[in-house]
Parts: structure tokens; sequence; C-alpha cells
């Protein structure tokens, strides 16, 4: 995929009605020829330009990192905290909603996967090693933050596509152009058989059609 395709494709989909609201793009990357059931499509792509869209991130940590994520993360909560999310289900599940990125210290990951493993296991939130989201206890916090603002997760569940959000309208041409190509390029790496696991590539505004790129 070449540049000049995703600016030509981008053209067309700033041609559809414009709305009251800055509208995001959405990467659609359709799949085939790949058993969902027998390989996991879970992969993340780091680009060279914000999305348009701040995540939230949330840490587990004790006092060795308890300074770091508060001037980092959106919300932390200490190990002492832990058994009152255990307890209370509600909770959990709440946390596991408000937040895209869960950030947790490699010394405390046995209890949050016991406090917190059912509430955001089953949507994929467990803190992520391949992400950099398990870290050590003397870790800098703040690099890996502004990464995470940078970063699209892929994750195939049930259908054969892969959405992302990939920039919105008021970016510079440039900088979604350059978000689409490296998600693209990242997604053909990680695939198992490469580009011959793709059928089309899409992008989309939040109110409008999608555009073959």
């Amino acid at each position: 995929m070449e540049k000049a395709e995703i600016q030509k494709a981008l053209k067309e989909v700033n041609a559809q009605p414009k709305r009251k609201f800055v509208q995001s793009y959405e990467l659609i990357i359709n799949l085939k020829n790949i058993n969902l059931k027998q390989t996991s499509v879970d992969f993340s792509a780091t680009l060279h330009h914000t999305t348009g869209r701040k995540v939230k991130v949330c840490a587990f940590v004790d006092n060795a990192l308890f300074d770091q994520a508060t001037k980092s993360c959106d919300k932390v909560i200490r190990d002492t905290e832990f058994a009152l999310y255990q307890q209370d289900k509600k909770l959990a599940k709440q946390l596991a909603q408000e937040f895209d990125y869960f950030v947790a210290q490699s010394t405390l990951m046995a209890k949050v996967a016991a406090a917190f493993g059912k509430a955001l296991g089953t949507r994929g939130k467990m803190p992520n090693p391949k992400m950099g989201c398990v870290v050590p206890p003397n870790s800098a916090m703040e690099p890996l933050i502004k990464r995470l603002n940078t970063t699209v997760r892929f994750v195939a569940k049930k259908g054969m596509n892969l959405q992302v959000p990939i920039g919105k309208e008021n970016q510079s041409e440039e900088e979604v152009i350059d978000n689409i190509f490296t998600a693209v390029q990242t997604a053909i790496k990680s695939l198992p058989n490469e580009s011959q696991n793709i059928r089309n590539v899409l992008l989309k505004p939040t109110m409008g059609k999608p555009v073959r790129i």
C-alpha cells in the first residue's frame, strides 16, 4: 500500500457531507484465511502521531511507583486498595469500563490477577506485557503513558475485521496518512501470513460511508 492510495481514499472520505462536530477516522482491516478459533489476532501499533483521542490509563502500584504513576496516569490504585475491588464486583466492572489501558507494577501481578482478573480479563484489558504495561518498580511511567496515547490495539474476537481510531478531521492530512500507513504496515507484519490475510482496507468517518483504500 502506497501513501498516494491512502491520500486518494482520505480525499474521498473528506468529500462526504460534513457534520456539526469533528469526526474521527476509523481504519478497518477485513481479514481472510484465518481461523480465529485456532489463531489469536491481537497486536498493537505504535503510531508517529496522536489519533486525536486521549486514552485513559489506570495504574496498579505500591509505594515504589506511586509518585511516578500519580504524575502520569488518570487513576492510581494502590495495593492496599485491591481488596475493595476484589470484594465489590460491580466496582471492578465499572473500573474496567472506564479505562482504556491498565498498567501494573510487575511485583504485584499475582495480586492484580486475583483482584481484577475477572473484570479485566473478559474485556481483554489485563495489563499487557507486550505493550509494556507490566513495569518494574523503578520504571519511568511518563514515556509509557505518552506511547500509549499513540498506540492502537487490533483485536479480532468474533468477526473477521479489525477496527481502530486512526485520526481526526482537524489533524493534518500528513499525520492521518502516516498513521494509516504505519498501522497497516504493522498489521501486515503481525498477521500469520502477512498481506495474504488481508481482504481489504477501508477508511471511514464517524458518521459516513467507508471508502476502500
